[in-house]
C-alpha cells in the first residue's frame, strides 16, 4: 500500500528537527512538512490549556496540508496534549516522551538524571511514567532558559555553558550513569553536555525510537511512500527563519508563514 501524502511534524520551535532528521534518515522517500511554532516557544512555560490550544492549531494546519500521520515532535506537547489530540482527530499521532525506561532498566547506580521542560516534568503523563521505576532514584531538572537560548541563536553562548553546568553538576554528584534528554531541542546541546559529563555517563534521547514507531504505524496502517523520484521537504516557521535555516543547512528552504 503506497501513500504519498506527507508526514506532518510540529514543535514549539526548531528542536523537533532533531526528530525530523531521524525520520528522514530512516524513510528518505517520505514527503514531510515541519512546523516550527517559534512565535509561541517555549511551550514548557505555558499552561496545559494553552499547550492543547497550540497543538490543535498546529494539527489543523498539517491536516489541511493532507498529512497522513502527525508526529508531535515536542515533549511538552506530547505529555500535555496528545490524549486530547487523539480523541479529537482520526489521524494517527506519534508522540515523544523522555526515554526513562531504557535508562532506568540499564542503570547500574540506580540513579538517572532527566533534563526537561517544566511543562513535561509537571505533566500527568510524565508522572505516570516515573511511577513504574520507584526503585530508581530519578533526579529531575527543569532546563530553564535552554530552549529560549537555542531559539535566539545563543546555543554556544557563555550563558548556555553556565546553565548546563548548573543543571548537570548536582546530577554528577548524585552519581547518575544515564542522562535522559526530555526535550527535542536538547539533542543539539549534546556536544556541550559531553564536555561537562564524565565519559561513563550515557546520554539518551528519543529521536531514533520515534522514527521507528512512525515507520511501524505507516507500514501497518497508513502506507509508506514507495514512489521513487523527487520527494518534498517543507519547513515552515512563524518567526525569524534564520536560526532554523542555520540548523538545517543551505540545502533546505525555510519559509516564514503565519499559522
Amino acid at each position: 500500500m503506497t501513500n504519498t501524502n506527507p508526514i506532518g511534524l510540529f514543535d514549539s520551535g526548531i528542536g523537533g528537527t532533531s526528530i525530523w532528521k531521524e525520520i528522514h534518515q530512516l524513510m528518505p522517500n517520505e514527503n514531510t512538512i515541519y512546523l516550527a511554532d517559534s512565535r509561541n516557544a517555549p511551550y514548557g512555560q505555558r499552561t496545559k490549556d494553552e499547550i492543547i490550544a497550540l497543538s490543535i492549531k498546529n494539527t489543523e494546519y498539517l491536516l489541511n496540508q493532507n498529512a497522513k500521520i502527525i508526529v508531535v515532535a515536542c515533549n511538552t506537547a506530547t505529555t500535555n496534549a496528545i490524549k486530547e489530540l487523539r480523541a479529537k482527530y482520526d489521524v494517527p499521532f506519534i508522540g515523544i516522551e523522555p526515554a526513562i525506561k531504557p535508562a532506568a532498566n540499564n542503570s547500574r547506580t540506580q540513579t538517572i538524571g532527566i533534563l526537561a521542560t517544566k511543562g513535561t516534568l509537571n505533566s500527568e503523563l510524565f508522572n505516570k511514567a516515573t511511577e513504574q521505576f520507584q526503585e530508581t532514584n530519578i533526579i529531575e531538572q527543569v532546563g530553564y532558559n535552554l530552549v529560549k537560548l537555542i531559539e535566539d541563536g545563543e546555543m554556544y553562548s557563555e550563558e548556555m555553558t553556565s546553565l548546563l553546568k548548573t543543571y548537570l553538576t548536582p546530577m554528577i554528584e548524585a552519581n547518575i550513569d544515564y542522562l535522559v534528554l526530555g526535550c527535542s531541542h536538547y539533542p543539539y546541546l549534546i556536544p556541550q553536555i559531553k564536555e561537562i559529563l564524565p565519559p561513563h555517563i550515557k546520554i539518551i534521547d528519543s529521536g531514533e525510537a520515534v522514527a521507528r514507531q512512525t515507520h511501524k504505524v505507516l507500514e501497518e496502517k497508513i502506507g509508506l511512500n514507495t514512489a521513487t523520484g523527487e520527494h518534498s521537504t517543507l519547513f515552515y516557521t512563524n518567526s525569524d527563519p534564520k536560526v532554523l535555516q542555520t540548523i538545517l543547512g543551505s540545502q533546505y528552504t525555510v519559509v516564514q508563514k503565519d499559522f
